[in-house]
């Protein structure tokens, strides 16, 4: 027993050692797993603090680069800056009558038994084929927040000629119309002249105002090609500082101050007050040369323009209406006001809009009418003669003898219709002036003259189509002929012409009638353009 019971202790001593040597082997394991957990931990926080490096160094060259694209954007000119225009050649085929009548002519010779008066007898007159071309370059500019600068550059002249004779001369008399007697001040690029690229607009524009719909626009006004004439030129409609076309088409020099309040039910609306200076008088002496600024002023309000209808009043008011522009060119180079006649009034309505889907198209209307008058201040034109001295003409303002106030008026009417499948639209325009109408368009699109202004009935029938192809410039860019038809039949003479009294074309045989300008009874345009716009 005793040596039995001495085995089992020695075995027992022998396990009691062993076993704290298998705990230390089992624990450095452990101990190595957890310097590996622990070293694979701290490499994985390296990889995140790498990682974190890399994004926020990422981070930084992108925005870097977003940065390096604004400076680009902000520098570069399609941001601030957008060029447009277009390109017209135009054909006209001009063909018209003079009825007999009396011109004035201060070469006569001191033996002329009329004075200076020579009887003109009825004619033919005629441009079988004029040529023209006309180029147009538009600039728009934002210069800071809310403030840019618009400008429109024009070259417009007949082929073959540097001046503008090919429409102002008649057969060895006074040009046909007061309009086109030359060119002068606001309808240079309007009227053909020389290839010179001359500034027709430019002004600056100062939107939202104290952050309110308020906008103030100085400088040479966008005061030609207004409503309705857009649709007859294939433009596209002018907006809030645009004028109508029924009352003005000059291109002036001034100011606008304008409003285009929120109003419910009033879609568009909007008002401004206008001014602009027709003629500059320089320097003078104490005592003065007699002549004052002609300057205008107009108040436009309309109370809704949208696609579908568009509603406008004008007042208009010409002070100091000079007796003639200052002539850059023509008939009267060199001739420069001498006296101012008195102020003219101006009232004016036009509505407009589209009906769409009519048949195959849409179809585009106007009815414009307006009202002038005269507010003479009793001065006449006096006019030098080789033979019989200083000759008082007694022509004033409208009137011609005993000074009086003349109220005249005008409608203008006129349709297009549009079909969008084939590019083609069809127009045709009436306008018709009472014996004192007078308006001031002597910048419109017509070769004899402007239209508006005539004294009688004007018929225009045109066509146009656009060239199906996919604009590259500009969503408005297009390609386009256009064909019309224009024919002027005058019921008195002075069409665009305030000075002296109008003369029924039936009575102008007649010495005490005697004209200054070759009056024509009718004149028809045959015209044919290729236009680009870009």
């Amino acid at each position: 027993m005793k040596k039995v019971s001495k085995t089992l202790l020695a075995g027992a001593l022998l396990m009691g050692l062993a076993m704290p040597l298998t705990s230390t082997a089992a624990d450095q394991e452990v101990v190595q797993k957890i310097d590996s957990l622990t070293r694979e931990l701290e490499a994985l926080k390296q990889q995140v603090k790498d990682s974190e490096t890399r994004i926020r160094e990422s981070e930084s060259k992108t925005q870097e680069t977003v940065s390096k694209v604004e400076q680009v954007e902000r520098k570069s000119l399609g941001r601030w800056l957008e060029i447009g225009g277009d390109y017209r050649f135009r054909y006209d085929y001009l063909h018209g009558k003079s009825a007999p009548y009396w011109q004035f002519f201060p070469q006569a010779p001191a033996t002329n038994p009329t004075g200076p008066v020579v009887s003109v007898p009825g004619q033919t007159q005629k441009l079988d084929s004029l040529y023209t071309n006309r180029f147009g370059l538009n600039l728009h500019a934002k210069a800071t927040q809310n403030v840019s600068v618009t400008a429109r550059l024009l070259m417009y002249k007949a082929a073959g000629a540097e001046d503008d004779s090919a429409i102002n001369h008649s057969s060895g008399a006074g040009p046909f119309f007061a309009d086109r007697a030359g060119l002068f001040d606001g309808t240079i690029g309007h009227v053909p002249g020389d290839n010179r690229l001359a500034v027709d607009r430019v002004y600056a524009t100062w939107n939202n105002i104290l952050d309110q719909p308020v906008w103030f626009s100085i400088g040479r006004r966008p005061s030609t090609g207004g409503v309705p004439s857009h649709l007859r030129q294939n433009n596209e409609k002018p907006g809030n500082g645009g004028v109508p076309a029924l009352l003005v088409d000059y291109a002036f020099d001034g100011a606008t101050l304008g409003w285009a309040p929120d109003i419910g039910g009033l879609e568009g609306a909007y008002a401004k007050f206008c001014y602009g200076r027709g003629f500059q008088n320089g320097i003078t002496t104490n005592e003065g040369n007699g002549i004052h600024n002609t300057d205008m002023l107009g108040v436009q309000i309309v109370p809704y323009d949208t696609d579908i209808f568009r509603a406008e009043f004008q007042y208009n008011r010409g002070m100091n209406i000079f007796n003639t522009p200052v002539m850059l060119t023509g008939a009267f180079q060199g001739n420069t006001p001498s006296v101012d006649l008195g102020d003219i009034d101006w009232y004016g309505l036009d509505f407009s809009g589209k009906v769409k889907n009519v048949g195959i198209g849409h179809l585009n209307w106007f009815v414009d009418g307006a009202v002038s008058a005269t507010h003479p201040n009793g001065k006449t034109v006096s006019i030098p003669t080789d033979n019989f001295g200083t000759v008082d003409s007694g022509a004033g303002l409208l009137f011609t003898g005993v000074p009086e106030s003349k109220t005249g008026w005008a409608v203008y009417v006129g349709a297009r219709y549009d079909i969008e499948k084939t590019g083609t639209k069809l127009g045709f325009e009436y306008n018709h002036g009472s014996r004192e109408w007078i308006t001031f368009a002597p910048a419109a699109d017509d070769m004899w003259t402007s239209k508006l202004g005539a004294r009688g009935n004007v018929y225009e029938g045109y066509i146009i189509q656009e060239l199906p192809l996919k604009p590259i410039s500009s969503y408005v860019s297009k390609a386009f002929f256009r064909v019309g038809y224009q024919f002027y039949d005058f019921d008195y003479t002075g069409s665009n012409n305030w000075v002296g009294g109008p003369v029924k074309i039936s009575a102008l045989n007649n010495p005490a009638n005697a004209q200054m300008l070759t009056p024509l009874s009718n004149a028809q345009d045959l015209y044919a353009t290729f236009e680009v716009h870009f």
